[in-house]
């Protein structure tokens, strides 16, 4: 089943329940707050497995010269800098953000590397994407559908803005079947992790967030169901780290 956010009077923030209206600002904030610290973090709360994780997906998303990509929630720029390389002069990537906070750090780290001429940036809300209908090969969106008010709508803006044929592809954290796993990760998740936040990003709350936005993500069956849904066709997934990630794709028929 998948959720209607905007029909409903609540949704969620972590386990807390908000007013539709208000999740994005809350989600703002919490980004703000870790914008300059969330690569350190990232590498930190993954031991690095996270590059691994996207190394996959760009493997999976058949990016090649000349196409069009857009990265959505794509942060600090991580996908950016390996499309930008695949598509070459001839193609164009768009770096999305609806956090003005992360789009400035992975602009400025971008900048920096010397990857300009093909890169473009963008602050945009996934669930209304200012972009005309099929005009994107790929779109990718890694770690950040959870923080979506609407997902169903979002995921609805992605399809109009591919090209027919185009794939989109969904990174993010899953739901693990492994009991053991589970009692690991959530232990890791609940103590350690907002921890690490308060002595790296003096953050801990924002942090405890994200570990919570993850058990409120719908799990791998469900986002696929979704997916079809707003009418992607041959979706399917990948489970990464024993299903604590995985990796959605679906193709606009």
């Amino acid at each position: 089943m998948t959720e209607k956010v905007r029909d409903q009077d609540k949704t969620h923030f972590g386990y807390k329940d908000v007013n539709p209206d208000d999740k994005e600002k809350l989600v703002a904030g919490v980004f703000h707050s870790v914008a300059d610290s969330y690569d350190m973090m990232n590498d930190l709360m993954s031991m690095g497995v996270h590059r691994i994780w996207k190394r996959f997906t760009v493997e999976l998303s058949a990016v090649r010269k000349g196409h069009h990509v857009l990265d959505i929630a794509g942060g600090t720029g991580d996908l950016t800098k390996q499309f930008s390389r695949l598509v070459g002069d001839t193609g164009r990537v768009v770096l999305a953000d609806i956090n003005e906070s992360m789009l400035r750090v992975g602009r400025d780290r971008l900048i920096d590397q010397g990857i300009v001429g093909n890169v473009e940036y963008v602050q945009a809300n996934a669930e209304c994407l200012p972009f005309p209908e099929n005009t994107f090969d790929c779109i990718t969106i890694a770690f950040g559908l959870r923080n979506v008010t609407d997902k169903d709508e979002a995921l609805r803006s992605m399809c109009r803005v591919l090209k027919p044929g185009g794939r989109l592809l969904v990174l993010e954290f899953s739901k693990t079947n492994n009991p053991l796993l589970t009692k690991a990760y959530d232990a890791y998740s609940f103590s350690l992790l907002p921890f690490m936040g308060k002595l790296v990003a003096g953050d801990s709350e924002s942090y405890r967030y994200l570990a919570e936005s993850i058990r409120k993500h719908p799990d791998q069956e469900t986002l696929k169901a979704m997916m079809k849904e707003a009418g992607f066709v041959n979706n399917t997934y990948h489970n990464m780290t024993g299903g604590i990630v995985a990796l959605h794709k679906g193709i606009k028929p």
